[in-house]
């Protein structure tokens, strides 16, 4: 079962690989618009399965909670895409890897858990590991990194608000919620700053919702089968995709500290996750790690 659960969630970093890709190949639209594509197909998968699934859509209750999902999330998708049209490729993608260490800081003060020294010190090392990527490079935006480090925290914040709403709902609810509320906060901005779309551009924006849904679809049914365990290493691998693509497919280039910058910053981020998994009881961990990355 477990074999099955690893290739569900090697599909499922694959494919959040590929919508990076696609939302990289969009710099002419602005982030506002992509947001709204991707909320507009992910609400009409996500309704459709929830009724063939006879589940109420709108929850029982934890409505503060899902409604506070919904706003942090759509905040840090709105920012991760503006940075990931504008940072190189594999940066974006491992300052989004932030996220973990941002929702342990958040459960602190939201939830009262208790942060061990052994975490404050993963958190240093993986900003240590951000300032190497930022190097000493006068020419590298400073304020798109602090944008990304943005967005990872807003995704923290948002898991936090997950795990609440876990307690109670139904995850199809969960899920549902982020695009419900993402689509009316959205759409003034994005009908202000709106691009008309162009030829492949349709077909990119179509994608950047479909394979959000796959992926999303994929992880859950991973961590359904199998252990976080055993699952969450191999969603780090998006890192690995993200270089690789970077380079194959944009010619970016990236110097020896930027590396191990995101070597650096991977590692405190896997430390921390071996951590919490040695003091944190599995099932709990389930109700939020399945929604990463990505908010």
């Amino acid at each position: 079962m477990s074999g099955k659960a690893i290739s569900f969630v090697l599909l499922s970093t694959v494919f959040f690989a590929l919508m990076n890709v696609c939302i990289k190949l969009l710099p002419g639209i602005p982030s506002y618009e992509i947001v709204l594509f991707r909320s507009i197909i992910s609400f009409v998968l996500s309704l459709a399965l929830l009724l063939r699934l006879k589940i109420f859509p709108f929850g029982r209750g934890s409505y503060l909670y899902l409604i506070m999902r919904g706003i942090a999330g759509s905040a840090a998708l709105l920012i991760y895409f503006y940075t990931l049209q504008r940072l190189p490729l594999a940066t974006a993608v491992t300052v989004q890897y932030l996220a973990p260490l941002f929702t342990v800081l958040f459960a602190a003060f939201l939830l009262k858990e208790q942060i061990r020294w052994q975490q404050w010190a993963f958190m240093l090392l993986s900003f240590c590991g951000i300032v190497l990527i930022r190097g000493f490079n006068p020419e590298f935006p400073t304020s798109l990194l602090l944008l990304g480090i943005l967005a990872a925290a807003l995704s923290g914040f948002a898991y936090n608000a997950v795990r609440k709403a876990g307690e109670t709902e139904h995850a199809l609810v969960v899920v549902f919620y982020l695009p419900l509320v993402t689509i009316p906060v959205i759409t003034p901005f994005a009908v202000a700053n709106w691009v008309m779309p162009v030829g492949q551009e349709w077909l990119l924006l179509i994608a950047v919702g479909v394979l959000t849904q796959i992926a999303q679809v994929y992880l859950t049914r991973a961590y359904q089968m199998a252990e976080a365990l055993v699952i969450t290493p191999y969603t780090y691998l998006g890192i690995v995709f993200a270089i690789l693509f970077s380079i194959i497919l944009f010619r970016e280039q990236y110097s020896l500290t930027g590396y191990l910058g995101m070597g650096i910053v991977l590692t405190g981020v896997i430390l921390n996750f071996l951590f919490v998994m040695r003091v944190t009881n599995f099932k709990r961990l389930r109700v939020y790690l399945r929604y990463f990355p990505g908010a």
